[in-house]
């Protein structure tokens, strides 16, 4: 049993956490653009965000920028520029930082905040 435990546990942390497909830049830009995307990070940290056809990033009390570049969403709020890749499935969206998953979404259409 002890033998069977152990190379269950090896089996599953050799599985990456995601093996679903990235979305395209094209579809990155398609879906964000314009619209709005309320969700939560893998640290517990929820977040509601304008993504404005311009780049720029609203939430309720801060700014920033937004691009696709490479199959990937790059934010910068001011310090260093982060990207993800990005899975789309409908209006649900997942941020991916290799295989894992670092947060998940909602996209809304528009800007119904009013940020």
């Amino acid at each position: 049993m002890r033998h069977f435990l152990c190379a269950a546990v090896a089996a599953f942390a050799a599985t990456p956490l995601w093996a679903g497909e990235l979305a395209s830049g094209d579809e990155i830009t398609s879906t964000i653009s314009g619209n709005t995307v309320q969700g939560s990070m893998a640290d517990g940290s929820a977040y509601t965000e304008f993504y404005d056809t311009d780049g720029t990033i609203k939430g309720a009390d801060y700014t920033g920028a937004w691009r696709v570049e490479d199959d990937q969403m790059c934010f910068d709020y001011g310090e260093e520029e982060n990207c993800w890749g990005v899975a789309i499935d409908g209006e649900s969206v997942t941020w991916m930082n290799g295989d894992t998953a670092d947060g998940t979404g909602t996209v809304v259409s528009g800007n119904p905040n009013e940020f």
